[in-house]
């Protein structure tokens, strides 16, 4: 990983539970030290009809792993049909522990629905952990995480998780130097499939 690397990994991105929904949410701001790289960066990515992850550290590794996870489901759907959400955090997860040595530079949430909705954060080296109710990854997460644990309530409907989450990233842009950007983008994902909203920020 080269310096200029290392220093493209400023992020804040959110994910949320409820009964019928999962609600991922990011800022937009790209960095590399203190240089604002982009304002309009993407960091949710649909993976597959019903799932989609948020990205945070290096954006060439998450980019690459983006485009890995979504080959490997395809290839699943050929001669299996649809793959279940804690299936492609369990690939996702051994892509990352094989490559431990050389490991991507990543902090990923991937959500999805398949009987129900599911949400996990997985680490660098393939930590994975099921989420029952919010997660956050990047620089910022601190901050969201204050808002998200005021703000949480399991039986919340969509609009009102969806406040929720843009209001944990607003704040980790007002208190952390490499999240911001011009815009929030959410990714709601249900029964029906990933529907993408973009805010100002």
């Amino acid at each position: 990983m080269t310096e200029v690397e290392k220093l493209k990994t400023g992020t804040t991105t959110v994910g949320i539970k409820i009964k019928d929904a999962i609600i991922l949410a990011s800022e937009s701001k790209s960095t590399m030290g203190y240089l604002v790289a982009s304002k309009t960066a993407q960091k949710i990515y649909p993976v597959d009809d019903k799932m989609a992850l948020t990205i945070a550290g290096s954006s060439g590794d998450a980019l690459t792993v983006v485009r890995v996870l979504r080959a490997e489901i395809a290839l699943y759907k050929l001669e299996h049909g649809d793959m279940s959400v804690k299936a492609a955090a369990s690939l996702l997860s051994n892509i990352l522990q094989s490559n431990r040595y050389f490991p991507y530079y990543v902090g990923l949430i991937l959500g999805g629905y398949d009987e129900e909705p599911h949400i996990f954060s997985i680490d660098a080296v393939g930590g994975m952990d099921e989420d029952k109710k919010f997660t956050s990854t990047g620089s910022g997460s601190p901050f969201a995480y204050g808002v998200l644990e005021s703000g949480y309530n399991e039986k919340m409907s969509k609009q009102d998780a969806i406040k929720l989450a843009v209001s944990a990233i607003k704040a980790a842009a007002q208190r952390d130097v490499f999240s911001g950007g011009e815009k929030i983008r959410i990714a709601v994902i249900t029964s029906k499939g990933v529907e993408m909203i973009e805010k100002e920020n």
